[in-house]
């Protein structure tokens, strides 16, 4: 097969291992490099990308997001074959779960097509001996044309023998063979070639494929003739797509036939674990005890205990003692207040993201860890997606939506897991807006009057939050979740595994999200200066009255923005000075809870989505908060 494209170098990374999701390239990644290395958006998107270096040779390495087809359907997959599609890689690594070979040759055999140098890496070999699954790596070897390795990644078997034959892979020619669909695709496949001009970084034939499939980022790159494409597809009754995925799967089970084999093992306890984990009736309440785990961990461990310990640690040696220092040697009081007292940068911004953040994300990154090796994610994410569909939203959503009751700024930036941007969107709103974080949240507990009250409000905002996902389900624009998910075994989370992605994220959040911070006491420098607070406090009056709420609620609304404690904990003042009675804590407690995300939530969100959407789900927040509040206040006056 004659590969074509441009001598001149273009810039890329010297190793891509591509794969299906949950099969272990992370774990290979970690063991090639010695350590999860930077983490890096492709542009455009919120996709994640790491990028390392095998030291030992020298060559740069890339882990793309996961994969089952160049017939992409999930924005991931569009990452993953764009930069294949862009990129002159030395090597490509093709990871696959052994157990699922057959489901994952595929995509080998299309990466093949694309001209690459590839390596197939069969990982887990361990699992796939246990069910009794034997693979002649050899024999599959000679017939695809390309090494085959086997692997236990978590054991760091085989990783040797990956190392050196990317060396000797890398610096040789590698032999491809082609593997022939029916006669009318690839007659189709021909004619379509023909038809493709200019240089490029994988083979036209790979190009035609997807062309006949409708990829519009290969028609448009090379200005393919749609009507003739059409015509092509014409003939073919169904989609193109459909019979080269049917024929692309027939070659793999001829290749695979004699290459796997069974053999009989006895049910093991695990096995039927594994099945109670995908029955509904025994799921759901193994999804419960997991989503209690990750709250437990973010809400409880993070949130209250760890943060309660640092965030006093921090005031009794870090803000006291500096701004005794600041108020016994720098005069000015505004060059005081930029670094300390209320809202400096060290005694506010900093503070937030040390010893309050921090812990919960660590904490959070900790349990996803541990939730995202044992295998009980997708599980999870299966059980709930017809639920979530009703909102627009796939199965996946349970996780930043869980996450919002520890820190809803976590929750934004962890919404980058789900698979479209409206899916993204819809998540971020409905967190904005309806979602008390674990602070906010257990301070209401704690000043509801009684019972009924606490039901009541508890009541109008999942009424709220509903509402919202229905309505953005309906409006916003874009297509319908698809929710398309490789179910891995259960396993046991690798411990080393765990710390290494735990430590990769922080290392992430140290660096993306610790300057926002900074800039947020800044910015609150900047109004108190300028006097912006006082003429805020003052227009918040006027929708605090409209409330039937006295005017001291302005500062609390205010205090809610900049951190939705602080609001919670001010509205706890009012309501022990006897400033409210019954119906106005209520009232309170709905409006203040529907109220604006703070501000480093509000960031988090400018980030990911972009600073019109933040202002927009700003304004929708604060036009459904005062609005729920004053129809809740007029049916407490009919009722009490």
């Amino acid at each position: 097969m004659h590969c074509h494209g441009s001598s001149d170098a273009i810039e890329c990374y010297d190793v891509l291992l591509v794969g299906n999701p949950n099969v272990g390239k992370s774990v290979i990644f970690h063991r090639l490099t010695g350590r999860y290395a930077d983490v890096s958006n492709y542009p455009g998107t919120t996709v994640d990308i790491m990028v390392g270096r095998i030291k030992s040779l020298g060559m740069s390495i890339a882990d793309l997001p996961g994969m089952y087809s160049f017939f992409s359907i999930t924005e991931e997959e569009r990452v993953a074959k764009r930069i294949l599609l862009s990129s002159r890689p030395k090597v490509v690594v093709n990871v696959v779960d052994a157990k699922n070979i057959d489901r994952s040759l595929p995509l080998t055999l299309q990466l093949i097509d694309s001209c690459f140098k590839v390596i197939l890496v069969l990982n887990a070999m361990d699992e796939a001996e246990k069910i009794g699954m034997r693979i002649d790596a050899r024999e599959l070897e000679r017939r695809l044309g390309i090494p085959v390795i086997t692997t236990v990644a978590t054991k760091g078997k085989g990783i040797r023998e990956l190392v050196e034959k990317i060396r000797e892979v890398s610096e040789g020619e590698q032999e491809k063979k082609t593997f022939r669909f029916s006669d009318d695709l690839e007659r189709a496949i021909e004619e379509v070639e023909e038809k493709i001009e200019g240089e490029s970084a994988v083979s036209r034939r790979i190009l035609a494929i997807l062309a006949l499939a409708n990829d519009e980022d290969v028609i448009e790159e090379y200005g393919l003739d749609r009507e003739f494409l059409s015509r092509i597809r014409h003939r073919f009754g169904r989609s193109p797509a459909f019979h080269l995925a049917l024929d692309y799967q027939r070659i793999s089970s001829e290749i695979l036939s004699g290459v796997v084999s069974y053999e009989e093992k006895k049910r093991r306890y695990y096995d039927r674990i594994n099945e109670l984990s995908l029955n509904p009736v025994t799921a759901i309440p193994m999804s419960l005890l997991a989503l209690v785990l990750l709250y437990l961990f973010a809400g409880v461990l993070g949130a209250q205990i760890f943060v309660d310990a640092i965030e006093t640690w921090y005031e009794t040696y870090i803000n006291a003692p500096l701004n005794s220092w600041l108020k016994a040697n720098v005069p000015s009081y505004w060059a005081r207040e930029l670094i300390g007292g209320e809202y400096g940068v060290i005694t506010l911004g900093l503070r937030y993201a040390i010893a309050i953040v921090f812990p919960i994300v660590t904490m959070f990154f900790l349990a996803f860890s541990l939730l995202e090796d044992s295998g009980f994610l997708p599980r999870m994410a299966m059980l709930l997606d017809r639920l979530f569909k009703k909102v627009g939203l796939s199965g996946r959503a349970v996780i930043p939506l869980i996450l919002g009751l520890g820190c809803g700024t976590m929750a934004v930036i962890v919404t980058r897991v789900l698979e479209s941007r409206r899916e993204r969107m819809i998540a971020t709103l409905m967190l904005a807006v309806a979602i008390p974080c674990s602070a906010q949240l257990g301070i209401m507990l704690g000043i509801a009057p009684d019972f009924t009250s606490l039901m009541l409000w508890a009541g109008v905002v999942f009424g709220i939050l509903i509402a919202i996902g229905l309505l953005a389900s309906k409006y916003m624009p874009g297509e319908n979740p698809v929710f398309y998910m490789e179910i891995p075994p259960l396993r046991m989370p690798s411990i080393s595994n765990v710390f290494m992605k735990t430590f990769s994220r922080l290392e992430w959040y140290i660096k993306e999200v610790i300057p926002i911070f900074v800039m947020i006491s800044v910015a609150i420098w900047v109004g108190r200066i300028t006097g912006i607070f006082d003429l805020v406090i003052s227009a918040l009056t006027y929708p605090s009255r409209f409330l039937g709420l006295p005017d001291k609620m302005a500062e609390v609304f205010l205090y809610g923005f900049f951190r939705r404690d602080y609001g919670t904990a001010g509205l706890y003042d009012l309501i022990s000075s006897g400033l409210l009675d019954h119906s106005q804590v209520i009232v309170a407690m709905v409006t203040l809870t529907l109220f604006v995300p703070c501000v480093a939530q509000f960031s988090a969100m400018a980030k990911e989505r972009g600073i019109r959407f933040a202002a927009v789900t700003f304004l929708t927040a604060l036009t459904i908060a005062f609005t729920t509040g004053y129809i809740l206040r007029l049916a407490l006056e009919v009722i009490m």
